[in-house]
């Protein structure tokens, strides 16, 4: 089978999709980040950390399933559809119950609207067809392609038209609701296979005992890559917040542009061969190195350039920005060298190895954050953001040799 073939078309057709949607994002960035004020930002970074907090509580772990399985995926597609709707619906309850508790937390107000709209996204997602992971499975990513860029670009596109109209984080919500009932219009065009209100309780069962280490996984991965924010944005306040997102969006490129598309393309391909141990470690190395040495260049770019990158693509306002952008490029190059595992270990069913990888980040993250942030700010967050994956990296080593040793 030519999978290894697969494999470089997908890594191409992800890294073009990635591309392209980092132009679509700085161009974002650069409009927006001069229309609206890092507070404005920071509000709708809270509005995110609720959505991403609720929504890995409720991880089914439905795609992951559905990319795993050996058999036909038509028989789950009922089953998979119901609880993604009711998993949305819980959502959307969930989100508008705590949004005034969550903008009192964070002190900021003006993020109770934001959050409240947000509202709409997780119960619109529900409805999604779940057999537009087919794309992923049968390693379609050519199409993955056109269907996300498309995506992406309406996103984009009314997010901007919204922030000369409303000049408020509310245009970021407004690119997400139509970003989402678009990909919910052509679930249905572009899929043969159609859901039907059919609940199968084994089915069910099945979906969601197979993805119960996915959640956890999910759980320990939110925390460990939102603790930093939601201290930020607690001690420090939204606006500087907003900053610091802007920072991390920048300087770990690296995760975002090489990490989540080897990943995608990387877990389907190991599924189809992960019998096969030796072909597998051999392909495992392959991407490890060629993804390593992409993202020491792309990280020393960042590291050597932030100042000039921020000013032309944001302006003066987001300066402070800088030195944390530093701090974190060296993050988002070790999250890339490591994060190679990760798709490993979801290959041989192992997902209860990244969920204890990332549970050891999250209490080295813990440990140090609230200490970081107060004496060093910003900065001190992307500090504290590097020691828990320092912490981390002996336990992923200890999972992969015992893969290695016992299986491969």
């Amino acid at each position: 089978m030519g999978y290894s073939k697969d494999a470089f078309k997908g890594v191409s057709w992800i890294t073009l999709l990635r591309f392209l949607t980092r132009i679509i994002s700085f161009a974002r960035l650069g409009i927006l980040g001069r229309l609206l004020t890092p507070i404005q930002f920071g509000f709708f970074g809270i509005a995110t950390l609720l959505l991403s907090l609720l929504e890995v509580f409720t991880e089914t772990g439905i795609n992951v399933f559905l990319v795993q399985e050996k058999s036909d995926i038509n028989e789950h597609i009922s089953s998979a559809w119901i609880v993604s709707i009711l998993r949305g619906c819980l959502l959307s309850i969930l989100i508008l119950l705590l949004s005034p508790f969550i903008a009192s937390f964070f002190n900021s107000p003006g993020a109770r609207s934001i959050i409240a709209l947000i509202a709409v996204v997780p119960f619109i997602r529900g409805f999604i067809n779940p057999a537009i992971v087919i794309y992923q499975k049968e390693l379609f990513f050519d199409k993955e392609f056109k269907l996300r860029s498309f995506l992406f670009a309406i996103e984009a596109s009314v997010s901007v038209i919204f922030g000369f109209i409303t000049r408020s984080a509310v245009c970021f919500v407004y690119g997400l609701i139509a970003s989402v009932v678009f990909e919910v219009i052509l679930s249905y065009v572009l899929f043969s296979s159609r859901p039907s209100l059919n609940f199968e309780h084994k089915k069910v069962k099945k979906i969601i005992s197979r993805g119960s280490w996915v959640t956890v996984s999910g759980i320990f991965s939110y925390f460990a890559d939102n603790t930093d924010n939601i201290t930020v944005g607690k001690i420090l306040g939204a606006s500087t917040l907003g900053i610091y997102q802007v920072a991390y969006k920048f300087s770990t490129l690296p995760i975002s542009e090489i990490t989540n598309v080897v990943n995608m393309v990387i877990f389907p391909v190991y599924s189809k061969f992960s019998h096969d141990h030796i072909r597998l470690k051999k392909n495992f190395i392959k991407v490890t190195i060629v993804s390593s040495f992409t993202a020491l260049i792309l990280s020393s770019i960042i590291f050597v350039l932030a100042k000039p990158i921020i000013l032309i693509v944001m302006g003066n306002n987001w300066v402070s920005a800088v030195p944390a952008i530093k701090i974190l490029s060296v993050y988002g190059f070790l999250r890339t060298l490591f994060g190679n595992f990760a798709p490993l270990f979801l290959a041989l069913k192992k997902q209860n190895y990244v969920a204890k990888t990332t549970f050891i980040r999250i209490l080295g993250l813990v440990v140090v954050i609230i200490p970081m942030v107060k004496l060093y700010g910003m900065v001190g967050a992307g500090i504290a953001m590097l020691i828990s994956i320092l912490i981390e990296i002996p336990a992923i080593l200890y999972f992969a040799n015992r893969i290695f040793k016992d299986n491969i």
